[in-house]
């Protein structure tokens, strides 16, 4: 894990030697591996949940979107004056379809710190009603994935309403600094790869300090044998909400850093098909071990961008076999594979 994110590490400060030298790092990798980091700390997310609790989620999609949302709407307000319309406060699209004021729930975000307590919140809150309801009533597996995905379906078509104040289809996009930093520049690059990737080691630092104490081996009960759990006394509810709604936390996080890396959020993001391409990504690494799920994301991802270029029709065929080639002949995932070459 060290040497990988070592390896990650100078990935900048080799973009910034000259074009012609052998070691040089073209913009197009920082940007990518750095888009890739958010992925990854998504699949830690999952992993968490699915690997050791057994709570297989089809809807974190979702709380990686508002997380980007969330941070979509400071960008949007940071806008202000230079955009299109030169309104001192509204969005350019905003003016566009007629909004006379702000609406009240875009107060505040003007505010840094207020939009990423809200990338926190909104997606934690979300989490703990679903997943409260859920595990009060004892729904799990396959109906409790039907519900998050549901949950997601449900978010995307609302957040293509013009109505609804979240830029439509279009969703948000011309960004133009963050933190007083203009964007699209390789400080910005250097600067969102690096917060990106100490994410990443603190969201690993956090799940794997839960995975290995009491907590962890009780969530690793509750996936196993959930009913037997419940009948030593543990409240089982209060654990699977814990390390869900921590999971949504993660994964909005997540979304905050991807949106300035890619300078585009918009009802896309909530599709269903991106939650099952990002468990996956857990299921490639091997679920269960942390690991895995960041060897997963970054694989996954790696043959994605590869085989989109060369053949984009194949992409959706190259997943579903890869994920039926994994589950047959590799249970345990990369990781596992791993394992047994190196022993």
């Amino acid at each position: 894990m060290l040497g990988a994110v070592l390896l990650l590490a100078v990935l900048p400060a080799l973009n910034r030697l000259p074009a012609d030298s052998a070691l040089h790092v073209s913009d197009f990798i920082v940007s990518v591996s750095g888009k890739w980091i958010t992925y990854a700390i998504l699949a830690l997310a999952i992993d968490l949940a699915w690997g050791y609790a057994g709570i297989l989620s089809l809807g974190h999609g979702a709380f990686f979107a508002l997380g980007g949302y969330a941070i979509g709407m400071h960008l949007m307000r940071l806008i202000g004056p230079r955009g299109v319309y030169g309104h001192p406060t509204l969005p350019d699209f905003m003016v566009f379809l007629g909004y006379k004021e702000l609406p009240w729930y875009w107060l505040g975000f003007d505010h840094f710190p207020f939009a990423i307590l809200m990338a926190m919140a909104v997606p934690g809150l979300l989490a703990a009603v679903v997943g409260y309801l859920a595990f009060r009533s004892r729904i799990t597996g396959v109906y409790f994935s039907i519900i998050t995905q549901a949950m997601t379906y449900a978010l995307m078509l609302a957040f293509f309403r013009n109505d609804m104040g979240f830029g439509g289809n279009n969703g948000f996009t011309d960004f133009k600094e963050l933190l007083g930093m203009p964007l699209n520049t390789p400080t910005a690059r250097s600067a969102l790869f690096y917060a990106s990737l100490a994410l990443l080691v603190l969201s690993y630092a956090i799940c794997s300090r839960i995975t290995q104490s009491k907590l962890g081996r009780v969530l690793v009960a509750i996936r196993d044998a959930e009913s037997r759990v419940r009948f030593l006394g543990y409240d089982v509810t209060q654990h699977k909400l814990f390390v869900f709604v921590l999971s949504a936390v993660l994964a909005g996080l997540a979304g905050a850093l991807y949106v300035p890396q890619v300078g585009i959020i918009n009802p896309g993001e909530f599709s269903p098909g991106n939650s099952i391409e990002a468990v996956i990504w857990v299921a490639v690494g091997g679920r269960g071990t942390l690991v895995g799920a960041l060897l997963g994301a970054f694989s996954v991802n790696a043959l994605k961008t590869w085989l989109t270029t060369v053949a984009p029709d194949l992409w959706l065929f190259a997943l579903g076999g890869l994920f039926v080639a994994v589950t047959l002949f590799l249970p345990r995932g990369l990781i596992g594979l791993v394992s047994k070459v190196t022993k």
